[in-house]
């Protein structure tokens, strides 16, 4: 795979999803094989990304390809990273709805089936630090925990998977349910899905769901 051209395609991907606005959000892949994370670089539209605006990092912090500034985030991506062997591409977004409840600094449960299957249980709500911060990176990677997505208060979202597929995946799942959530919030109280059936839906789409 050829990771800056993936960066790059995915850029286009989430500016055109409704996913973010303007240069806001960041991506990033790691290379399993080489441990390389390929990041975003900071402020530049993702309309008018090159491959080479593509910069290359380690496991360290360390920039080890790319003339570019890495996003502000970085330093989140790769602490995500580091905690998480399973996680190799990140996606952070400023989506409307789910913007909604980080603004209330509040978690988004599990009340629809999907989200029980691909976000995997309740989207915690990281405590409010400042962007690029060291502070907002330990509170993202304690909120995120073991589980596909977490919000940042007053930010936006983190979502993360094993590919870059997979995570855009948990980047539609989390939107939708955070307006169905909002939505439900509107005229009742919503029920969310008791745990051990969320278990149990999370093992079925891992283990036995689809084509294998």
């Amino acid at each position: 795979m050829n990771y800056r051209e993936k960066i790059v395609e995915s850029g286009i991907r989430i500016l055109h999803s409704g996913l973010t606005v303007e240069t806001w959000g960041n991506i990033s892949l790691r290379d399993p094989d080489t441990g390389l994370i390929y990041m975003t670089p900071s402020g530049m539209p993702y309309d008018t990304l090159a491959p080479e605006d593509v910069v290359v990092m380690d496991s360290g912090f360390r920039i080890v390809e790319g003339v570019r500034k890495p996003s502000i985030e970085s330093g989140m991506h790769i602490r995500i990273m580091n905690e998480r062997s399973d996680v190799n591409a990140i996606i952070h977004t400023h989506p409307v709805d789910s913007q909604i409840f980080a603004c209330l600094h509040r978690d988004i449960p599990p009340v629809i089936d999907e989200a029980a299957q691909i976000l995997e249980g309740t989207v915690r709500c990281a405590h409010y630090a400042l962007p690029g911060s060291d502070e907002l990176a330990e509170n993202v990677v304690s909120a995120l925990g073991k589980g596909a997505a977490c919000l940042m208060a007053n930010h936006g979202a983190v979502c993360v998977g094993g590919d870059i597929d997979r995570a855009f995946r948990v980047c539609t799942v989390l939107e939708m349910t955070a307006r169905i959530y909002y939505k439900a919030l509107c005229i009742g109280d919503p029920k969310p899905i008791d745990d051990d059936k969320v278990a149990y839906m999370v093992d079925f789409v891992r283990n036995r769901y689809g084509q294998r």
